[in-house]
């Protein structure tokens, strides 16, 4: 055989014949296999099983198993970001954030409850038992006061130790404070004390204002103890951003003040007043009763939590007239020297209209003199010549029943007739300011038009947001500036000669406007001898800075008399304050 050559292997028998013992090893043969069939089929199920489970357990519930742990062998705090300061317009604060301090108890090491308790009681006040439940509850962690301020929790700390006393301890927190106290409270609103704007500009703003708040995490042992040396994480929080408002915190004081006393001497169910540049639209003040003290939310009304000016709807009155005159001479249906025949009464709708001064005979009066006089009929009379069309477009063209956009919250609209459901007393009633209801910030924007040459402006309070100078859009034209040059001349006739000589200011040129308006009633028709008294007026009419709105709810005394005065008053400090220079 030669190298290249391999041996044959032996052939394996054939089965020619089939023999019984070739055939039961066949059979084993099948069996085993089939056996081994079912024993990967089932390692193969249990694999997916395991497989499945073992995503189930990374993928879906592995995040809250991981937490679960966490949580259990961890405490995790947050710490408070510093909230963004609040300044006015001259850079005075008027709401910050300090460091205080957050009291918390790991109930497990308080080894002497009581103890604690007193030490807690002597420094925050109440009773050692007000403090008992929280330092024997079963947990690890529970708050026992927010909000401390640092002094008083230095106090506790040294008390604690002094006695030797654990279980108790201290974070760092921010709380909110107010270098002014209550004045402009209701404007800047509450914060919660989780650090959240709540109400007014605090939750206007509180995207800005708020930043991010940080986390700390101890890690524990089994009773909750912090491990010496065991993980420890923190991650800062982020402060908030500063922000300037427009208000004058002394023009803010003046009017609270005037407002209060106001309401105490005509006793009036509510007061407000606004103060703007109507030039921009800023604000400068603004209130209503019964105000806010931030600093004591003891016992807190939703009437304190609101500015009426923004959230509450009131007919009127007379101060309606202005656009009323406005609305005639830029649709030329009248000028200032047409001649109306004003009769004692005329009819709207079902109703006689009369003037508040009970005239009888029937008089011939010009635009002017009707509104020196504040006359009704002659109002009904103004509106009937613009006609229902012109009118209803006219007064929407400077916002009437419609929000300003005023960057504060629950504006309302107003409750004003669109023009296809007018009755045959639609036109005559709101002619002289009945018949529509609207908050008194929409008749500050419309008036404030014609003090700007006949463009609206935005009533706004930001200013700056951080560094950022904030832009307010330019609002339409309500009127051409030939119209507010007219309704501006016939304001100033109604100061030196009408209805509204005490809200004159010596030495300065003053336009305004009275307003004593009926107010519903519940029971249907309008209450008896309560009226919203009013007053709108700017200064110096001629290139007016300063624009003042005060009303008076549920008084029985005319505009003239009540409202008037209190408008003379806050319209002075604040022409002072602004530093404009006498005009008269």
């Amino acid at each position: 055989m030669s190298r290249n050559q391999q041996p044959k292997r032996p052939r394996s028998p054939r089965n020619r014949g089939g023999s019984s013992y070739d055939g039961e090893q066949s059979q084993a043969q099948k069996g085993l296999f089939s056996s081994m069939g079912y024993l990967l089929m089932a390692m193969g199920v249990v694999g997916v099983a395991l497989v499945a489970r073992l995503v189930w357990l990374q993928v879906v519930d592995g995040p809250r198993i991981a937490e679960d742990a966490r949580t259990q062998r961890t405490n995790v705090i947050t710490l408070q970001a510093k909230r963004g300061t609040i300044y006015d317009r001259n850079g005075n604060v008027l709401a910050t954030s300090v460091e205080c301090r957050t009291l918390y108890a790991n109930p497990k090491e308080v080894t002497d409850p009581q103890a604690v308790a007193k030490v807690l009681a002597d420094n925050l006040g109440g009773t050692a038992q007000d403090y008992l439940s929280y330092l024997t509850q079963d947990t690890t962690f529970v708050y026992v006061r927010r909000k401390v301020d640092t002094s008083v929790a230095d106090k506790i700390r040294t008390a604690l130790a002094k006695a030797e006393l654990t279980g108790l301890y201290q974070l760092p927190d921010m709380k909110r404070v107010y270098p002014y106290g209550a004045v402009a409270g209701q404007v800047l609103g509450l914060v919660g004390t989780d650090g959240e704007g709540l109400t007014g500009l605090e939750l206007q703003y509180n995207d800005i204002l708020s930043g991010k708040n940080g986390e700390r995490v101890l890690e524990t042992g089994v009773g909750g103890t912090p491990i010496a040396g065991g993980a420890y994480m923190e991650e800062p929080a982020q402060d908030g951003t500063d922000i300037v408002i427009s208000l004058d915190i002394d023009i803010q004081e003046i009017a609270e003040k005037k407002v209060k006393e106001g309401v105490d001497t005509y006793s009036a169910e509510t007061g407000f007043a606004t103060v703007v540049d109507p030039k921009n639209g800023q604000i400068l003040a603004m209130c209503s009763t019964p105000f806010l003290d931030p600093e004591d939310t003891a016992e807190v009304t939703p009437e304190q939590l609101t500015v009426r000016s923004v959230t509450d709807s009131y007919e009127p009155g007379s101060v309606m007239k202005v656009l009323t005159l406005a609305v005639g001479l830029e649709n030329h249906s009248f000028n200032l020297d047409t001649s109306f025949t004003v009769p004692g009464k005329v009819q709207v709708g079902d109703d006689y209209v009369g003037d508040d001064d009970d005239r009888k005979e029937t008089m011939a009066m010009t635009p002017r003199e009707i509104m020196r006089r504040s006359s009704n009929v002659g109002a009904v009379l103004m509106g009937t010549a613009e006609g229902a069309q012109a009118f209803s477009e006219g007064i929407a063209k400077f916002g009437i029943g419609q929000t300003t956009g005023i960057d504060y919250p629950g504006e309302v609209a107003g409750l004003v007739t669109p023009l296809d459901s007018y009755t045959s007393a639609s036109l005559g009633a709101m002619s002289f300011g009945q018949g529509v209801a609207i908050p008194g910030l929409q008749m500050v924007r419309a008036v404030s038009a014609v003090a700007n040459k006949g463009v609206l402006t935005t009533p706004h309070f930001l200013i700056y947001k951080g560094t950022e100078e904030v832009q307010w859009p330019e609002g339409e034209r309500a009127c051409s500036e030939e119209t507010a040059d007219q309704v501006i001349d016939v304001m100033r006739t109604v100061v030196q000669e009408g209805t509204a000589t005490k809200a004159a200011v010596e030495g300065y040129d003053i336009a305004a406007k009275t307003g004593t308006g009926e107010q519903a009633s519940e029971e249907g028709g309008y209450k008896k001898d309560s009226y919203l008294a009013s007053l709108v007026g700017f200064a110096p009419a001629s290139d007016a800075d300063v624009l003042v709105y005060v009303a008076f709810n549920g008084v029985s005394q005319l505009a003239s008399d009540s409202a008037a005065p209190v408008f003379s008053a806050i319209m002075g400090e604040s022409l002072l304050d602004m530093g404009v220079d006498p005009t008269a």
